[in-house]
């Protein structure tokens, strides 16, 4: 049982008070040889100085064990003085005590729910290109390697699912380095408008495919410094720009633009005219595996994880990351950077 009864129960305590004050009239009777006001007032006085001082006594040493029983549950070091004898008080902390914890305990459930999907999510992203290469090399032993179209065929999906493979692992190795901060920034000073381009020409075929052009939103004829891990940023980028494209519609397009947010800040903006995210998707749009249209995201490959680094890069670097989107209108995500300073 939590709260143990150690202390004198209440009619021991009733008890001892009472012979308290008998003994105590009896000793002013003694004194002042019969009854008289003096001798009443002072049997009064004398009654009352020992109920109060029992009664704070017996209610100091039961609050004391639910204090400390308290203690116990929530790791906390209460003093002396901190335990209060008054019920209002002793309410007000309890019900702190209950409140903190069930806010502990919701957020444990919602951590335990999350834990459950993403290792739902991890299991379901590897056993597919696990099982797609399992069945191309059960075909191929049962006599498909003979065909030499069906051994190409098989050989190349099988190919593709291993590529999906080393794709997952390596995104979630590097996500487990963002969020253990065992991941170490190589800041520098570099041109942002000149790193975009090349990814745009990095970009270039496979923005054809669904024929999206990648653009400027203007001509920068002069450098844009920025502050950061160049390699990371371009992760960045690229990942977004990778989905305004696989999500894209075709003949769609894709504009970035860099712009002044203070004396210290940029942004960088990347717009598309795509079909748009519903309001109920984007609080969660960052999350691993979390995906708005899974059969149409599965189509197109990747991780499911290309969203949340950005998110885990953007936060390592101290920085922010926003999106809206509107259904049928398209999507703007963006995010800051340091501005930075040509060197000396």
């Amino acid at each position: 049982m939590l709260f143990k009864n150690k202390q004198k129960n209440p009619y021991q305590f009733a008890l001892i008070t009472c012979s308290l004050i008998g003994i105590t009239s009896y000793l002013i009777f003694l004194l002042l040889g019969s009854a008289s006001i003096l001798g009443s007032f002072l049997i009064f006085l004398i009654s009352f100085v020992i109920i109060q001082y029992r009664i704070q006594i017996f209610l100091f040493n039961r609050f004391r064990e639910l204090y400390q029983d308290l203690e116990i549950l929530d790791s906390l070091k209460i003093n002396k003085s901190s335990i209060s004898t008054d019920m209002d008080s002793l309410m007000e902390n309890i019900e702190e005590f209950a409140k903190n914890k069930k806010i502990e305990i919701e957020s444990l459930k919602s951590q335990e729910q999350y834990r459950k999907e993403f290792i739902g999510n991890v299991a379901h992203e590897l056993k597919t290109p696990i099982f797609t290469i399992q069945g191309y090399i059960s075909n191929l032993l049962d006599g498909a390697m003979d065909d030499k179209v069906l051994l190409d065929k098989y050989l190349n999906r099988t190919d593709n699912s291993v590529e999906r493979l080393i794709y997952i692992i390596k995104d979630l190795d590097l996500i487990t380095q963002l969020e253990s901060s065992t991941m170490n920034l190589n800041i520098s000073s570099f041109n942002v408008v000149s790193l975009i381009s090349d990814i745009f020409d990095q970009l270039e075929i496979k923005s054809r495919e669904k024929n999206i052009k990648l653009f400027f939103d203007k001509e920068y004829d002069k450098e844009i410094l920025v502050k950061a891990d160049k390699e990371r940023i371009e992760q960045v980028i690229i990942n977004l720009l990778v989905n305004s494209i696989n999500y894209g519609i075709e003949n769609g397009s894709t504009e970035v633009s860099i712009s002044s947010l203070t004396k210290d800040k940029l942004i960088v903006r990347a717009t598309d005219n795509g079909d748009g995210i519903d309001e109920e998707h984007l609080p969660r749009l960052f999350e691993r595996f979390y995906r708005v249209d899974v059969s149409r995201s599965r189509s197109h490959g990747g991780s499911g994880l290309g969203l949340a680094i950005v998110k885990h890069i953007i936060d390592a670097h101290n920085e922010n990351i926003y999106i809206n989107s509107e259904l049928g209108v398209g999507s703007e995500l963006s995010f800051t950077l340091q501005k930075g300073s040509k060197r000396k």
